[in-house]
């Protein structure tokens, strides 16, 4: 109709989002607020993605699921749902013996939280793995292998990749634990939607990751945690633990320390990973390790974010001589 002032691109050409005009096959893509041109690939998870004439054509690879324990307290599920559960016994964090009448079940993950420090936050002291019906493996300070009654036998591997250990199962689950406080439990898809316990349900939607040991939705961290120990002898827990009003004078302390996750250190991965809930879940724990090992603490949190950004593709160099 009318003529309207204002910049457009010639007949035939797109707009590519930075001020210039570009033919169809060269439009630039978008992820994490970062612009891709025609051709650059991406990696997400274990999928490679390519971008062409402004979309993202991926590969479809099935990808392990990772559910991080670490700190004191600290859940990431399969799902990506981020909360805090500070409870004093031993905890289900994952496992295929879900209430399906038919499923017997392959293996169970049994985490030992017990108090660290003053304030009565609690942290994953020891780890127990119970594949098939056959054997109990327990990771605390000293590995130990105990021989249970025999069953259907499920092999499995462990060795040392630099801080951590690995125990690789052919059922398809993984586990990788520094020695201190910090766990991850991989599986592979086959798990998907099959799963249960403080790590979630591994059916990529975390809005129903709170799902009780007797198949309730929670929307309450401390409800479903208690759901899932194992003995009816613990406390369960009654209220959120916040050690910086317990200690005061370790507040501004853990504050300065942590700054780094949101400092120009990390820049790189903010767009990736939000910062906020490493960056809180890091003073929570730097006020709360008031028994030794505080720096220890601070450096588990540190590290747990730039393990996440390594994920997302942003490689962090942040330890020097003078940060952990």
């Amino acid at each position: 109709a009318e003529c309207v002032s204002g910049c457009v691109c010639p007949e035939g050409l797109f707009d590519d989002g930075q001020g210039g005009c570009v033919q169809e096959e060269d439009c630039p893509c978008s992820h994490n607020n970062q612009l891709y041109s025609s051709g650059e690939k991406i990696t997400v998870d274990c999928n490679t993605c390519t971008c062409q004439k402004g979309d993202w054509s991926c590969t479809k690879h099935l990808c392990y699921g990772t559910c991080m324990i670490y700190g004191s307290g600290h859940y990431i599920t399969f799902d990506g749902k981020f909360y805090d559960f500070d409870g004093s016994c031993e905890y289900v964090a994952t496992q295929d013996f879900c209430g399906d009448k038919n499923s017997s079940g392959s293996f169970s993950i049994i985490t030992e939280n017990v108090p660290c420090g003053t304030t009565g936050v609690t942290c994953s002291k020891a780890i127990k793995i119970f594949l098939g019906v056959s054997s109990d493996t327990q990771f605390n300070k000293d590995y130990k292998e105990i021989q249970r009654d025999t069953g259907d036998d499920v092999q499995y591997w462990n060795r040392t990749v630099g801080l951590y250990l690995v125990i690789e199962a052919s059922n398809g689950v993984m586990l990788i634990w520094d020695k201190k406080t910090t766990v991850f439990i991989k599986l592979t898809p086959d798990y998907k939607g099959k799963v249960c316990g403080l790590c979630g349900n591994f059916d990529d939607k975390s809005n129903n990751d709170f799902t009780t040991r007797n198949g309730l939705q929670e929307t309450n961290a401390l409800e479903f945690g208690n759901s899932w120990k194992q003995s009816s002898m613990c406390p369960d827990v009654t209220e959120e633990i916040k050690p910086c009003d317990v200690k005061p004078h370790r507040k501004s302390w853990a504050e300065k320390e942590c700054s780094i996750i949101r400092s120009e250190v990390f820049k790189i991965c903010h767009s990736k990973v939000d910062p906020t809930p490493f960056y809180e879940a890091c003073v929570h724990d730097a006020c709360s390790c008031d028994s030794g090992g505080d720096c220890e603490c601070f450096c588990s949190a540190v590290a747990a974010y730039a393990q996440e950004c390594t994920k997302a593709q942003a490689c962090v160099f942040w330890r020097t001589p003078d940060i952990c």
